[in-house]
């Protein structure tokens, strides 16, 4: 099955605080897509990015290896950047709630709560 995995990063400098880099996520982010995303957000943090925004407002559909997705990637940052999630639809959000994931993470309403929180 073809994912349609795409996304669009940008780098939002924040006053008093470390750049953050936000991706717009499309489509199916899901086994197939990891490997794109984490590479991308790998990146952003070796340019000085202490902060990753996930905004999930275009994602169709989040499956599990999707979900494995944004853990690799809070374990690969923990030590010294913040993941963020913000504007998950119906569908993505009750995925996050019913796997637990709202439990260690959460997930912010619109992009501004997130770069402030």
């Amino acid at each position: 099955m073809k994912s349609d995995f795409k996304f669009t990063s940008e780098k939002i400098d924040q006053l008093g605080k470390p750049p953050a880099t936000v991706f717009h996520l499309h489509g199916w982010l899901d086994a197939q897509s990891e490997k794109l995303l984490l590479s991308a957000m790998e990146e952003a943090r070796a340019t000085g990015t202490n902060t990753i925004i996930l905004n999930l407002e275009e994602l169709t559909m989040l499956t599990s290896m999707g979900i494995r997705t944004i853990q690799k990637a809070q374990k690969m940052f923990e030590s010294d950047s913040a993941i963020k999630l913000c504007n998950a639809p119906p569908n993505v959000y009750h995925v996050l709630k019913l796997s637990g994931f709202l439990q260690f993470m959460p997930v912010y309403e619109s992009l501004e709560a997130a770069l402030s929180a």
